[in-house]
């Protein structure tokens, strides 16, 4: 049977619906946690963005209650980066991107670790942060006291692979700040990872909220590899289509698949939104005015303009005096249709993200260098 064809238009919509891009929800912001299978979160804060984006009548505060009564947590696991998760996917969740935060460990720290007996280096790092939560820098000295001859950094950095560790609040919070402390999942949650986790729940789970995709896509965003064998085993159940390229596309039957002329409405992501980062082919929302801007992708990600659904600039708030300014910088001239359409969306991003201060909107020329350059 002939896989149906899925524009590229078709594949933003369905993304979107998906992302919760193309309309706000009034869902709890748990349950928005779940779907999405939680949050890219390295920053402290700017994913709160994020859930305000997705949202309607966002309160940053309800998401920090969350976190404090550890119904969700902040941890290694999807491409061995920090994401916001309910507690409950991280149990289910960390064992199946173990392999990929140990690669990633061992590919920086592991000539430094080699001849150490893992076990006993595993069981006095787990018994130091379960005492208490602990910075990197911490955990490595305090090793270092039983390895002298071995450097912190990479004592800490073997800890935090081969132990699942929470970042513990008051990191995290909204409006907040705090020392990047550690402790175990089990001494936060009291419970344990999942023995033996399922992956083909999360790739059923990856496309409920990032799909239609292919194999490769869904290896893109967990940095699980030999994925094409758990799809094998699911396909009875997956409904296949192809893409504007020929390349064979998975989904749910019942998942939502808009019409691609769909209205989608400005949005304005945060810098490191998985929108962007869960595809191996992500033209589905980026476009060739994103990498014609050259980003540093060893430096600062950009915080970006969605319009008509996909990548069409950068915005950035610089706060001053009491004062809050949101520059918006788009790739090419905009219309003054969405022009107006942006200073509405852009007015209710500062007020949530600076309620006490006064606003301003600037756009920036689109020949000026990149705003996300200015201090």
């Amino acid at each position: 049977m002939t896989a149906s064809p899925l524009s590229r238009r078709a594949l933003n919509r369905a993304t979107l619906d998906r992302q919760l891009l193309l309309r706000r929800t009034t869902a709890p912001p748990l349950d928005v946690i779940r779907q999405l299978v939680g949050l890219q979160a390295q920053t402290p804060q700017t994913w709160y963005v994020g859930l305000w984006n997705r949202i309607d009548g966002f309160r940053a505060a309800e998401v920090s209650d969350l976190l404090t009564g550890r119904q969700i947590l902040r941890m290694a696991l999807m491409r061995s980066t920090i994401h916001l998760v309910t507690s409950d996917d991280c149990l289910a969740l960390r064992p199946l991107v173990q392999p990929v935060i140990e690669r990633s460990m061992n590919g920086a720290f592991g000539r430094r670790l080699a001849g150490l007996d893992r076990k006993e280096l595993e069981a006095a790092g787990r018994g130091l942060v379960d005492e208490r939560s602990l910075t990197f820098s911490e955990l490595g000295r305090l090793l270092q006291e039983q390895w002298p001859d071995r450097d912190a950094a990479s004592l800490g950095q073997a800890i935090r692979a081969w132990v699942p560790l929470v970042q513990v609040p008051p990191r995290g919070l909204w409006g907040r700040s705090g020392p990047v402390a550690h402790t175990s999942v089990e001494a936060w949650l009291g419970r344990s990872v999942m023995p033996d986790p399922s992956p083909e729940d999360m790739i059923l789970r990856y496309l409920a909220a990032f799909g239609p995709a292919s194999v490769r896509d869904a290896q893109a965003w967990s940095g699980v590899t030999r994925l094409a064998e758990v799809t094998d085993r699911l396909r009875p159940r997956l409904l296949t289509f192809r893409d504007e390229d020929g390349r064979a596309l998975f989904d749910l039957p019942d998942a939502p698949r808009p019409d691609p002329d769909t209205p989608a409405p400005p949005r304005l992501l945060y810098d490191f939104d998985n929108l962007l980062l869960s595809h191996a082919d992500r033209t589905r929302v980026i476009t060739d005015g994103y990498h014609e801007q050259n980003f540093d992708v060893n430096g600062a990600m950009p915080s970006v303009v969605l319009l008509d659904g996909f990548t069409a600039g950068t915005w950035k708030i610089t706060r001053a005096r009491q004062a809050a300014t949101l520059a918006i910088q788009p790739w090419r001239r905009l219309s003054a249709r969405d022009r107006t359409a942006l200073t509405v969306e852009g007015a209710a991003l500062l007020a949530f993200a600076a309620p006490s201060d006064s606003h301003d909107i600037e756009f920036v020329a689109p020949d000026a260098p990149w705003i996300g350059l200015r201090r």
